[in-house]
């Protein structure tokens, strides 16, 4: 640019910084193409905002294909040099990780499993009820995964009557905090962590949902539309059940 107008770099950076325009970043997005997306994304905002009263509410969903990588031995950081990890590594195999947070608190039902199926989502679900029986209602907000609407998981629903499931919106992951949850441990356990095989992965992160769970805090979940395009009315929460 400074060669096409025939100022100086200097003059050029000035102008960015003082325009705050940044050409060397590149941010991506997907748009939802969800015919019902307000819809949707309003009735889970008000479950955020006004959560039914007696009720439990729990953002869930899976991280899958988690791989148990074994490295060189790592270089711990000292003065001067960052740590240092080898490139090479051994694969010991993958699992996927089922997660459930509950919004009120802050804690997470974790399960870890060795396959990514529809029965391992329904033994979680159980798992999930089964942390909640005080409450009246339980309220689950999840992605639309395949395995998330079989056969089994309806008859799931029609044996608990009191679950509702809230689906997303198609690419609207970041209506749903667990995935604000799955960034920490992925940062905290998975993408630095050395594991000696696939049990030792599985059991470095329920050890990880152990000690979370001990200073857990629900998050300040915060949604800010310009346009004002999503507004939950009133307390108009619907879901599916059965």
């Amino acid at each position: 640019m400074a060669a096409a107008l025939g100022l100086s770099k200097s003059t050029v950076q000035r102008i960015w910084r003082q325009a705050r325009i940044k050409p060397h970043r590149l941010d991506r997005y997907m748009a939802s193409d969800d015919p019902n997306f307000e819809q949707k994304a309003a009735d889970i905002i008000a479950l955020y905002m006004k959560p039914p009263q007696h009720a439990a509410l729990f953002c869930v969903d899976e991280k899958s294909a988690i791989q148990a990588l074994r490295l060189a031995p790592v270089l711990p950081l000292s003065p001067g040099r960052a740590e240092k990890h080898g490139f090479e590594y051994y694969r010991h195999g993958t699992l996927s990780l089922y997660a459930a947070l509950d919004v009120r608190t802050g804690k997470v039902v974790g399960k870890t499993a060795s396959r990514h199926t529809s029965a391992e989502f329904v033994d979680f679900l159980e798992q999930v009820v089964a942390t909640a029986k005080w409450a009246r209602e339980i309220h689950i907000v999840l992605d639309n995964l395949s395995a998330h609407k079989t056969k089994s998981v309806e008859e799931f629903l029609a044996a608990h009557p009191k679950v509702r499931f809230h689906f997303t919106p198609t690419y609207s992951s970041w209506l749903n905090q667990v995935k604000i949850w799955f960034s920490k441990i992925e940062r905290d356990v998975i993408s630095r962590g050395v594991f000696t095989s696939v049990a030792d992965l599985a059991r470095k992160l329920r050890k990880y949902i152990r000690a979370y769970g001990k200073s857990a805090k629900p998050f300040r979940w915060t949604y800010t539309d310009a346009s004002r395009r999503i507004q939950p009315v009133g307390n108009d929460i619907t879901g599916t059940a059965h």
